[in-house]
């Protein structure tokens, strides 16, 4: 794709919610989708973006570029800064987003704004963008009009040690939440193995967790390969827990750690092998958030299961906010929260993007980390097991996520039809419970002899897709939900199942 090529749909098509992410690569299956000349345009556009400020001065503008392990960071890293000309650039290099967020609000770094070069979990021929000022992530409006001026566009950068800084800045917290003092060596007698996929979070372990003391001989996949060799840098995927199991077990490790590969989602394996992701990671952060705040709000996407909901409400005697998928959705709904006066200190999507009030509303996954190991060190002083902290959660005995495919060129809308005919049809059959309230799709609920569990029908943020997840506390009991659904899908053929 020459630059003379370009239209303004090229632009607009990268756009993923407030991210930009394409094809960098070409492969047999796909073409480049995003070349270095947009990647230029996009970064020029966001320097005039911030430029609109009346009370920011272009000459003294500074933004600060990171990259996670991608083989195609170089490329894009350079294109970012020939497009940042004529404000002061600053190369990060290897870096998580969290961290370039954290650019903009540590007082040794204190960017205008920061681009992040990253496509999160997706394979290698993909990367993209992530924009942040001290506010935060761009919105996906703010990210349009960007991608708008980029099409009209048609500018050597200084190295910053952001990951010198944001180290120091992890380590004091564990520090704190051990207990102990800055410089501490507060995790001295713990085994902890970091499996960072290969991604850009294996320094978490050298020069976070080992000048603490601990030993991290058990860990696995810290040298960045942008081919991930081993396993998809995700903290949900099976093979990827599956991995980090093991290099706990194999070593004989107190904890585990597992990043994505840009270090903004995480996920932990107890001494025991127990995989902490999803609804135990949630319930494990509420159980320590809520010794600090009682009664406190938690926010949460909508495919947290009920046993969840009964820990965070039961047990620890906090407020269950159960809201939309997307990490931030979910992040700006604990935001919208906090600036009405709720106490809400924790926003967690079940992909284990999180973000906790005290830390400014950034999904971060050494932040999460972070309180774990430092509340294990805190407990292994006591006596006392982190294991114990979730051991009331009621766990679902089955799971399942279907999706189905919308065939109707306005997905939409058809797929805003099919959820209000499912509700019909739902409510017409008393073995079901129209779950409110509810932010997204439809939730029923069952309670029966056959099944009990639930049911969620909803849109896919961008694809022409209705995911459905089913749960269930009793063996068989997803089959029997399914059952009692399934009629309902095969009457429409504008829905193929995927």
């Amino acid at each position: 794709m020459e630059r003379e090529e370009l239209k303004l749909e090229d632009f607009l098509r990268v756009k993923n919610g407030n991210d930009v992410r394409g094809t960098v690569i070409e492969t047999a299956d796909e073409e480049i989708t995003l070349t270095p000349e947009m990647v230029k345009c996009i970064a020029a556009a966001f320097a005039d973006y911030l430029s609109d400020d009346p009370d920011m001065d272009r000459e003294t503008l500074r933004i600060a570029v990171g990259h996670d392990s991608r083989v195609s960071a170089e490329m894009m890293e350079e294109a970012c800064l020939e497009g940042l000309r004529g404000v002061q650039r600053s190369r990060c290099g290897l870096i998580t987003t969290p961290a370039m967020f954290q650019s903009t609000i540590l007082d040794e770094a204190s960017f205008d704004g920061a681009i992040m070069l990253t496509a999160s979990h997706l394979p290698y021929q993909r990367n993209g963008m992530k924009f942040f000022t001290v506010g935060g992530a761009l919105s996906g409006k703010e990210l349009d009009g960007i991608l708008r001026r980029a099409y009209e566009i048609y500018a050597p950068a200084s190295d910053f040690p952001l990951r010198s800084i944001y180290a120091a800045h992890m380590r004091d917290i564990i520090c704190e939440e051990a207990g102990g003092e800055k410089g501490d060596k507060v995790l001295e007698g713990l085994k902890i193995a970091v499996d960072a996929g290969n991604g850009a979070a294996g320094f978490f372990a050298t020069e976070i967790l080992e000048p603490l003391g601990a030993d991290v001989s058990g860990s696995v996949f810290l040298a960045p390969n942008g081919n991930f060799p081993n396993h998809v840098p995700n903290p949900e995927d099976k093979r990827a827990m599956d991995a980090a199991k093991r290099a706990v077990q194999a070593s004989g490790s107190d904890l585990g750690v597992i990043f994505d590969c840009d270090g903004d989602r995480a996920a932990v394996v107890f001494s025991d092998g127990t995989e902490v992701n999803r609804n135990k990671l949630i319930a494990l952060l509420a159980a320590i958030e809520a010794e600090t705040h009682p009664h406190a709000v938690i926010v949460t996407d909508s495919v947290t299961s009920d046993g969840l909901t009964r820990f965070l409400e039961g047990t620890l005697g906090l407020r269950h906010f159960r809201y939309r998928r997307g990490y931030k959705n979910v992040i700006d709904k604990g935001f919208e929260l906090t600036m009405n006066g709720e106490d809400c200190p924790l926003a967690i999507e079940t992909s284990g993007h999180g973000a906790f009030e005290e830390n400014h509303f950034s999904d971060d996954g050494a932040y999460i980390a972070a309180k774990i190991i430092g509340r294990l060190a805190l407990l292994r002083k006591k006596g006392q097991r982190i294991e114990d902290m979730i051991a009331e959660l009621q766990n679902p005995a089955e799971e399942e996520e279907r999706r189905f495919q919308i065939l109707d060129p306005d997905f939409k809308t058809y797929g805003a039809e099919v959820l209000a005919r499912f509700r019909d049809y739902v409510a017409k059959d008393a073995r079901f419970a129209i779950v409110e309230p509810n932010y997204e799709g439809v939730r029923v609920s069952c309670n029966d002899s056959a099944a009990t569990g639930w049911i969620l029908l909803r849109q896919s943020l961008h694809d022409p897709v209705l995911p459905m997840n089913l749960e269930a506390e009793n063996a068989g009991g997803v089959a029997e939900l399914w059952a009692r659904v399934a009629p309902f899908f095969a009457a429409d053929d504008k829905l193929v199942q995927k």
